[in-house]
């Protein structure tokens, strides 16, 4: 036990839009703390019971130099001071385990945690090289070129993929009905109106202009989600030649932001939309698998949470997943004995993209609700990240009288 808690509600997360899309010409960071302070006051939060923050991105904006503490006062809390993290894609995960350690060591009383990026329009950076020829330094695009090769292996995170589904034999077909899976489950939550998703995102969702001054756009839900059917990814041929991974079995760079506030058992209580429910952070988990092998390392993260918390995989209630490859999940299920149709009820990042920073915090929020729906019960979040590493987190959803 941690005697850490998420307050009921006090999490929200915009829709996530394929990059290039309607999200595309905001300031991620501008863009977090605006969609913050609008949810917190929405919520009627009140933000002098918070003490501190944690902001995680990982693809830089204009003024990123000056991370939580600028995004904290944007968004209307300028005391609040606290780090700036970048775990590529397990940054929301290390930001709760950030400000669950503050907390259980009695440093704070409660924690902002704040995911933001911006995957689209990636910075085009240049380093100067004296040494060069004629002076002439290095260029780098953030996020094609990070996609496209890992600096230590030298290969891309597809390859990762093609590398795991080689080893343990998952074929082109039985990756194709994960996906069409996982989009039965996220159409669960597309039902009577977004019901699920309305639990805690403000939809219809108005996009600000670039200034955040008036109302530009207004998005239902998710955009950008291509229809997925068994006939049209019949017609799909793996990405890498004699590979098995093609488009339609792995996700898509997205845009958008997602936030949370982490705290003690009393001040949960002051802060939850709902005081009788009660949400525990039991345990977190990282792993680094072999090299080349991404999509594995969610499996020794999530072994590593559930010995920490004393739990058994079969005791489970619901679990989320990043899974930017179907082969992710795949394995997971092979290795933990998890079966495929009680991970992810209502979709996951495999299907509304990947904005890195706030992709896993999603989940996490996804987790929380679902767990809410069924009456409580234990839950487990685990995703993967580049350089072959993963972290995972377990929570228990219960009654707070119990």
């Amino acid at each position: 036990m941690t005697g850490v808690f998420i307050p009921y509600g006090a999490y929200w997360s915009s829709p996530f839009a394929r990059w290039q899309g309607s999200l595309s010409h905001l300031h991620s960071l501008e863009f977090c703390a605006w969609l913050a302070r609008r949810t917190l006051a929405a919520k009627n939060i009140d933000t002098g019971l918070v003490d501190f923050g944690v902001l995680g991105t990982t693809v830089p904006q204009r003024g990123a130099f000056y991370g939580l503490p600028w995004v904290a006062a944007l968004a209307g809390m300028p005391t609040l001071a606290g780090p700036t993290l970048s775990q590529a894609c397990a940054t929301s995960a290390r930001c709760v385990a950030t400000a669950m350690h503050e907390v259980a060591g009695g440093a704070f009383d409660c924690g902002l945690v704040l995911t933001a990026d911006r995957v689209s329009n990636g910075p085009q950076l240049y380093y100067p090289d004296p040494r060069g020829v004629g002076g002439t330094g290095l260029h780098e695009s953030w996020v094609t070129d990070s996609f496209e090769r890992d600096p230590w292996t030298s290969k891309s995170m597809l390859y990762t993929a093609e590398a795991v589904a080689a080893r343990f034999n998952i074929s082109l077909d039985e990756q194709h009905e994960a996906v069409l899976l996982r989009y039965e489950q996220y159409a669960a939550a597309l039902a009577n109106d977004h019901a699920f998703h309305r639990r805690y995102m403000q939809l219809p969702f108005e996009v600000p202009d670039a200034r955040f001054k008036k109302s530009i756009a207004t998005l239902s839900g998710d955009e950008g989600i291509h229809a997925t059917t068994r006939e049209g990814l019949s017609k799909l041929k793996p990405v890498m030649p004699d590979g098995t991974v093609t488009y339609g079995a792995q996700t898509h760079p997205a845009d958008g932001n997602a936030g949370m506030l982490v705290a003690t058992r009393e001040r949960a209580r002051q802060l939850s939309a709902r005081p009788d429910v009660q949400i525990e952070i039991l345990s977190t988990g990282q792993a680094r698998t072999e090299a080349m092998h991404m999509p594995y390392a969610p499996v020794p993260a999530a072994r590593q949470a559930m010995e920490r918390a004393g739990l058994r995989f079969e005791q489970l209630h619901a679990v989320t997943t990043h899974n930017p490859f179907a082969v992710n999940d795949i394995v997971l299920a092979r290795e933990t004995g998890l079966p495929l149709d009680r991970m992810n009820s209502f979709g996951c990042s495999l299907v509304w993209g990947h904005p890195q920073a706030p992709t896993g915090l999603r989940a996490i929020i996804e987790l929380i609700e679902a767990l809410e729906m069924r009456g409580g019960g234990l839950g487990l979040f685990t995703g993967c990240a580049a350089g072959d590493t993963a972290m995972a987190l377990v929570l228990r959803v219960g009654d707070a009288a119990a």
